[in-house]
């Protein structure tokens, strides 16, 4: 693309040490789910509507999504719960919404939305956005909807393996985050992320998806991203922030800067992709597994959806 788009959004699905025999379901659903989520934000985009809008749109498909690690389809905690974290952040006024350890409301995208928007705060946690759902009216649905067979079978056979002595913590590093970026008609950026964390992760956990400035991030001054991956190393190299300063301070492109987080959090000893777009509206994506499912469309281009290393 030599011009910039009047409109642009990007999706993932998380990344990993994905393989053919590694994904969760056929590769041409995993395909679809990414598909439907770029139909739901271009829906939003080509109406003119708002980058915020878009994001939301976007995310609520994957997060209803039995193959994608987040609401639906997310995985268990050692104690055999779903604990879900999600963030929004509008780039316009740099407002932003997160919650974490949530576990009754359908779309947690929709719960961190009405956080920034409905609230003075930007993060609410557990027992207290689980009673902010209520009162925002937001759908609630039993934990037991969240489940999906495969990932229960995930933490059984965790649990097995660490019975036996041995240490199977994410050692298939497969990281099942959703996200979304865009940037709208009018020049505004936004970025949404959603996920079920760690399979077997214990004492509350949390990742840096609903983290501001870590895995989430939206700023019309420089750039709107949404990671996923090593969280832990995502938070200590300040991925999010990073970037931002990166093209606002030092003048890089989005691309240049996402390069130069990803490779921090590399020596970090962390692996993971970020999706990203920039001020100019230029969409694009890094990772350092030898997989990511993404996807991307602009109010010119074909939409683009791959998997594997070797595409896109």
């Amino acid at each position: 693309m030599n011009n910039s788009p009047a409109w642009s959004l990007v999706v993932h699905g998380g990344c990993g040490q994905l393989s053919p025999e590694t994904l969760p379901g056929p590769e041409a659903e995993c395909r679809a789910g990414l598909s439907d989520a770029l139909a739901a934000g271009k829906s939003v985009l080509g109406a003119g509507g708002s980058a915020v809008d878009a994001v939301v749109a976007a995310v609520r498909i994957l997060e209803d999504h039995p193959l994608f690690n987040a609401g639906r389809g997310a995985v268990f905690t050692a104690e055999g719960r779903t604990e879900l974290d999600a963030a929004v952040m509008d780039g316009t006024t740099r407002k932003a919404g997160a919650v974490a350890g949530v576990t009754r409301t359908r779309n947690p995208v929709q719960l961190a939305r009405a956080v920034m928007q409905k609230s003075a705060h930007v993060l609410l946690a557990r027992d207290g956005a689980d009673v902010f759902a209520l009162e925002q009216g937001l759908e609630q649905v039993e934990p037991g909807w969240f489940r999906v067979e495969s990932r229960w079978q995930a933490l059984q056979m965790m649990k097995a393996a660490a019975a036996r002595g041995e240490n199977m913590f994410d050692a298939d590093l497969k990281y099942g985050t959703v996200g979304a970026v865009a940037r709208d008609a009018q020049g505004h950026l936004a970025a949404a992320t959603s996920t079920g964390g760690l399979t077997g992760k214990r004492w509350g956990r949390i990742g840096d998806s609903p983290l501001i400035g870590a895995g989430t991030l939206a700023d019309d001054r420089s750039v709107a991203l949404s990671c996923t991956g090593s969280g832990e190393a995502f938070i200590r190299a300040g991925v999010g922030h990073e970037m931002g300063a990166l093209v606002r301070l030092a003048g890089l492109s989005a691309a240049q800067a996402a390069e130069r987080a990803l490779a921090d959090v590399n020596m970090l000893g962390g692996t993971g992709g970020i999706i990203f777009i920039g001020r100019d509206g230029m969409p694009g994506w890094v990772f350092s597994t030898p997989g990511m499912f993404r996807g991307r469309a602009t109010a010119c281009d074909e939409d683009e959806v791959a998997i594997w290393g070797s595409e896109g």
